[in-house]
């Protein structure tokens, strides 16, 4: 018996010893694997700035990507979330919808342009009280960015930033941001003067208007906030003035 517990407790010794050098060669080859990962993207980082990586690690380099991303989310929601951010911008005003815009022009030849400017107005304050949480999302989004995606970042054309944002969050933006373009439509009563509008045209034409209003302006309002983020992403890569943090200005150096 005493034999049989001996020849047990050997076995026992063995096996642990096994496992214990299996779990350290794991660990060993999991080290070896991060070593590898972080020197490949070193060293495509090198590629790009003369061999050296300006002087900085790639820690660095991520941090003053994120910092770039941060000003730029901060800056695009702070400009759109004023007062005529969007009514005021020519480029990213929001009018009405393709298929409603034969409606508005009905209604404008009837007396009606007032309740029609009134309806447009209504949609771009929305659009411009939603854009106050924009930032959030994307610096949520920003913490979360990996060394390879500052890699990727860097090797990409003038909006390969915001082009990495847009592909992380547009689906948490639109979730995020239809209730609060709903709840901003109905604080300025945006959907009563969408309804006034196309139920006055509705009674004179037999093609009836009925868009999704919360929707259409969501839709609108991320393409905005996207298109001023990218010009944000280029005034920072361009013009050392909107370079605002000491890491900012020493990966955008070069």
């Amino acid at each position: 018996m005493k034999k049989y517990f001996l020849l047990a407790a050997a076995f026992a010794i063995v096996a642990c010893s096994a496992q214990s050098q299996g779990l350290k060669g794991m660990m060993k080859n999991a080290m070896k694997k991060d070593s590898a990962s972080s020197g490949t993207i070193t060293k495509g980082i090198e590629a790009l700035t003369g061999g050296k990586a300006n002087g900085l690690s790639v820690s660095e380099i991520a941090t003053g990507l994120k910092d770039a991303l941060e000003a730029g989310a901060k800056r695009s929601s702070d400009k759109l979330s004023a007062a005529d951010g969007f009514f005021a911008n020519a480029a990213l005003k929001i009018l009405m919808p393709a298929e409603a815009q034969k409606a508005e022009q009905k209604l404008r030849s009837i007396g009606l342009g007032k309740q029609v400017d009134q309806a447009i107005l209504s949609m771009n304050r929305a659009a411009e009280d939603a854009s106050k949480s924009a930032a959030n999302i994307f610096i949520s989004s920003i913490k979360q960015m990996t060394f390879a995606d500052a890699a990727s970042i860097l090797r990409g054309n003038d909006n390969a930033a915001t082009e990495y944002l847009k592909g992380k969050t547009t689906a948490e933006l639109t979730n995020a941001f239809r209730p609060v373009i709903e709840q901003s439509l109905a604080k300025v009563d945006a959907t009563k003067h969408w309804n006034t509008v196309f139920s006055n045209y509705n009674r004179f034409s037999a093609d009836k208007v009925n868009p999704d209003l919360s929707a259409y302006v969501t839709e609108k309002a991320l393409a905005g906030i996207f298109t001023q983020l990218a010009q944000e992403e280029q005034l920072i890569r361009k013009d050392p003035v909107s370079r605002t943090t000491d890491m900012m200005k020493k990966v955008f150096a070069k």
